[in-house]
């Protein structure tokens, strides 16, 4: 046995479980496959976090980050490529090593929605785009468009809109998922223009995006916005599609389980954006991380 927990995805979630499992007193692994913090790394300043009246999502995740491997959790960058969670001991074996554990957490999170249209994949790096603060200078002074109606397009519009040009917000709808304020926030900018009731039909260009088709979602009636770049920000796929042999799925994709994050299979819980919730925010996560490390002590404290 190579510890007590093992702990797979390093978001908000996932460090917030290695940080109470190691408080607890279990020896805590955690199993990364590419940089810890998931998508909030990209968000440049968050405003509801308990105790922080403003911070910066890569010095949130940092911060936790160093907070988990002082408390003694053992972080691994490495890719999964089996898995065995049926048994009393969990197996994990990535492309350096074989892991086993009492117990394990699913805190994988979730990626974003593509748009599935005509250039979107061809593009994608040539002007296309799913992570504004992460790509957003490329297009300083540019005219671009964000495509979403919720509060991550939102927000995405409002940090472009002090970086490039212009900036379109392209919904399908003519009202956001958002709260009122930051609706009010985008609005107040000058250089965000509105295309509701509109969809993207097709991404265009010649080797970079030079423009889109948009179709009109109640008369059909299609015209071409020239611009620059996108940025698609329509919602997220749960990361449980290599779980789903030992848990139970929505029909969403999300994982389901309990109050107290447990899964279908004894020793096998879940935290974060990857499970059936109603609220997906870092303070929801972060909770799921605490409820799912201390149901995870329970069950190994039970078992030896």
């Amino acid at each position: 046995m190579d510890c007590d927990l093992i702990v797979v995805g390093g978001g908000i979630a996932g460090l917030t479980a290695c940080i109470y499992a190691s408080c607890s007193g279990l020896n805590v692994l955690c199993i990364e496959n590419q940089a810890c913090g998931g998508q909030i790394i990209n968000t440049p300043k968050i405003i509801n976090y308990p105790g922080f009246l403003e911070i910066d999502g890569m010095n949130l995740v940092e911060n936790l980050q160093k907070q988990t491997t002082r408390l003694g959790t053992n972080i691994q960058f490495q890719q999964i490529s089996y898995m065995d969670l049926a048994g009393n001991t969990k197996v994990f074996k990535t492309n350096h090593a074989e892991y086993g554990a009492k117990a394990a957490i699913i805190a994988t999170g979730a990626g974003k929605k593509k748009l599935e249209i005509c250039g979107e994949k061809a593009f994608q790096g040539r002007g296309v785009s799913y992570c504004a603060t992460c790509d957003g200078r490329f297009f300083e002074g540019k005219v671009v468009a964000v495509v979403g109606g919720g509060r991550t397009a939102i927000s995405d519009a409002v940090y472009l809109s002090n970086i490039c040009k212009q900036v379109y917000v392209i919904h399908r709808r003519r009202e956001f998922r958002a709260s009122k304020a930051e609706i009010e926030n985008m609005t107040k900018k000058k250089n965000i223009s509105l295309k509701l009731n509109k969809i993207v039909s097709e991404i265009k260009g010649n080797g970079l995006v030079e423009s889109l088709e948009l179709k009109d979602v109640e008369t059909n009636e299609k015209h071409k916005l020239k611009l620059d770049g996108v940025f698609i920000a329509i919602g997220s796929t749960p990361n449980s599609e290599n779980f789903k042999k030992w848990v139970d799925l929505d029909s969403h994709g999300y994982i389901v389980a309990d109050e107290s994050c447990k899964t279908k299979t004894d020793g096998l819980f879940v935290a974060g954006d990857v499970r059936t919730k109603k609220a997906r925010q870092l303070v929801t996560a972060a909770s799921d991380g605490a409820v799912s490390a201390l149901a995870a002590v329970e069950y190994i404290q039970n078992i030896d």
